[in-house]
This record gives structure tokens, C-alpha cells and sequence, in this order.
């Protein structure tokens, strides 16, 4: 699969060529129909045979806002001596001439049964057909399992406040080099793939996150197409802005950007499910590494039903990445922060290593998703 650099971005993409996955043998763009959620109820079987099973309905899960505004607060790093950080807590505006702290950023609480604050994400990423878009793809599922749960165990040990929630992150619609038959520069993968996502993450007892990369075509386009999927209750949305190209450059040429006026469409159409079949709430996940990427971020709209995280996706050496960091996601808060670790691109500037967990822990505000590629 060609490999295509991103002018400006300091970063090396995994852009297929079209022709190597032809002979695969899968057909692309089936409709999707919708399957079920599943209802978790518990089950008390009478003695008797003869007496019908009863339905205990779910206890309901009431959200802990305290607690979510204190864990907010110390994402930001918001002390509990600062006038804000009670004005946060009462919801008041506080009397100081001490500046206001950009994080954390007030939205909608979110439904019962959210994943953020409360616990951290961590997301191996890639495409189970290339071994030059992540890890996914570079070995078998034993090998994957084994270091994700490693990783998982880790991040436990660096912040043992934060519980984790191991993520497969599989790129199902990925940006092409070559137009294909419809022009659009994006290949989707087959059903197939992401039911191996599901198994992968299954075995883990985590979370799918489905990334999209639309090319020439676009995110109301592609989502609808996954509609089966986002009525599952662990399975959650990436987008990347880099390849959702505006006008006719190809994928490569230059970085592509996304508006608010789309994510705000992605994240109510997620939130329809999410309403539809009584789900937890579901998370978007956007890719960011220039400002350009995302427009308007002030008008992006967070809500009970969708968790809305802003990660940054550079390469480089750990200097670099903090640089970005500050540059692109502390600048323009939207609701919560991630960051990508690159197990081989981030050792191509020296020194050649990686962030550490306690380095990234130490980021203001603090990254709740760590994904690795």
C-alpha cells in the first residue's frame, strides 16, 4: 500500500493504492439495515418450571455532577484554593481579578452511563488490511491484545484515579490515492473488518471506535452508511479532518479541514441513536494537528447524548507534540482533550522517544484519550 506524506504536517499517512484490495473479493456501499440494541436485564427463573421467568428492569444509574465537575477541574489543573474553582462548582461567576482559566469548559452534563470524565480511553488504531496504518494492522490479534492490555495496565499505574477503558480504533472508511470508480477518493471496507473490530474489542472488554476518512466524499455521507453500528452500544465515531477534502485536491495534496456545521451534524445524528435505543452516550472523536483542520470550533455543540473530544494527532519528538498540543487543542476548548502516540514515527526526531504516561498526565488540560499507532 503507497505511503503518502502530508505536506506541512510533519506526518506520514498510510494512503492505499485502490488496486490492491480489488482482489479481495468484498463488495463496497451494501445498504445497511439496523440491528437491535441490546437491553442488558437480569433474569429470576421461579423454582417451578411451570413459573414464567421474571424481568428485573436495569437500576437506574443516577450521574454524580460533583463529581464530574471535580474531575473536570483536575483535568484543567484548576487548584482548590482558586476563587474558580468553587465558581465552577456552584456554577457562579467568581469574584477575583484573577484570570479565568480557559478549561475546564462548561456543556451539557451527559446522560447516565458516560465513559468521560470518569474514566481514561486508550485506543490501539489502524486497518487489519495495512501494516503502515497502525498497529492493527502490523500483527496478529494475540500480539495486538496482549500489548493493548499492557498498555491499559499501565496508564492504571500512572494515574490510579482514572479507570480504563482499552478502545480498537479501526479506520473503515480509508482516503485513497487513486478516485476510484465514483471519484471520491475513499475506499470503505467490508462489513467483515469491522465485525473483527467488534470481536477484537469484545475479548478486552472494551470500545470500537469506527474512523472515517472521507476524501472527496463527506461525513453525512459515509455515517448513514454504518447505521447498524452506531445502535451498538460500544461503538463510537472518529473523524478525520486531514482527508475530508474541500473542492477537488486528492488526499495528500494538502491537509483537509472540517467545519463545526458537520460535526454538529455528526454528533446529533449519533445522538439520535443514542435516544432511539436508550444507549449510553456515544463519543466523536476528532483528529486535529493544525488549527486549519478545525473551523469554528466555538459554534461545536456537545451534547448529553454525544462526548465530544478534541485529539492531536502530530508526530515528532516530545517537543514537538507538547508545542502542538498547546498550539491547537489547549487554545480552543471544546470539551475534552486526546492525544496520538506514534510507537514509530515519534522516534524520528531526536531524542527518539515517545511521551511518557506521566509527561502526558502532566499536560494542561489532561488527555482522557491516549491512542497509539
Amino acid at each position: 500500500m503507497a505511503s503518502v506524506r502530508s505536506t506541512n504536517s510533519g506526518r506520514r499517512f498510510g494512503l492505499h493504492a485502490l488496486a490492491v484490495l480489488l482482489g479481495i473479493g468484498f463488495v463496497i456501499g451494501a445498504a445497511y439495515f439496523f440491528l437491535p440494541a441490546v437491553t442488558s436485564v437480569s433474569y429470576t427463573v421461579g423454582e417451578a418450571s411451570s413459573t414464567p421467568a421474571t424481568v428485573k428492569p436495569k437500576p437506574k444509574v443516577v450521574l454524580d455532577k460533583q463529581d464530574y465537575d471535580r474531575r473536570l477541574l483536575a483535568l484543567a489543573k484548576v487548584a482548590t484554593s482558586s476563587p474558580w474553582y468553587a465558581a465552577f462548582l456552584n456554577n457562579t461567576k467568581a469574584s477575583t481579578t484573577e484570570a479565568k482559566p480557559l478549561w475546564p469548559i462548561r456543556t451539557a452534563y451527559p446522560k447516565e452511563g458516560a465513559i468521560l470524565p470518569f474514566k481514561r480511553i486508550v485506543a490501539y488504531y489502524g486497518n487489519f488490511y495495512s501494516t503502515k496504518m497502525g498497529i492493527l494492522g502490523e500483527y496478529e490479534k494475540a500480539e495486538v491484545l496482549s500489548r493493548l492490555r499492557a498498555e491499559v495496565a499501565a496508564w492504571e499505574a500512572a494515574d490510579p484515579t482514572t479507570p480504563v477503558v482499552p478502545a480498537i480504533e479501526y479506520i473503515d472508511v480509508t482516503a485513497q490515492g487513486a478516485p476510484g470508480k465514483d471519484g471520491k477518493y475513499r475506499l470503505r471496507m467490508p462489513d467483515t473488518q469491522v465485525d473483527k473490530a467488534i470481536e477484537y474489542a469484545k475479548e478486552i472488554n472494551g470500545i470500537v471506535i469506527l474512523d472515517i476518512q472521507v476524501g472527496l466524499s463527506s461525513v453525512q455521507e459515509e455515517v448513514p452508511l454504518l447505521d447498524k453500528y452506531w445502535a451498538m452500544p460500544q461503538v463510537h465515531l472518529a473523524i478525520d479532518p486531514e482527508f475530508d477534502m474541500q473542492g477537488t485536491n486528492k488526499p495528500g495534496d494538502v491537509i483537509g479541514t472540517t467545519d463545526a456545521a458537520t460535526i454538529n451534524w455528526a454528533i446529533e445524528y449519533l445522538a439520535k441513536f443514542v435516544r432511539e435505543h436508550d444507549l449510553p452516550p456515544k463519543i466523536l472523536l476528532l483528529h486535529r494537528f493544525t488549527q486549519k483542520m478545525i473551523t469554528d470550533y466555538q459554534d461545536i455543540k456537545p451534547l448529553p447524548e454525544v462526548q465530544v473530544i478534541m485529539q492531536m494527532d502530530g508526530w515528532g519528538s516530545p517537543a514537538r507534540k507538547k508545542n502542538t498540543y498547546y498550539q491547537v487543542v489547549e487554545p480552543e476548548p471544546v470539551q475534552f482533550t486526546g492525544i496520538k502516540l506514534f510507537y514509530k514515527n515519534d522516534l524520528k526526531e531526536e531524542p527518539p522517544r515517545l511521551l511518557t504516561k506521566e509527561e502526558v498526565l502532566k499536560l494542561n488540560p489532561a488527555p482522557v484519550f491516549i491512542q497509539y499507532q
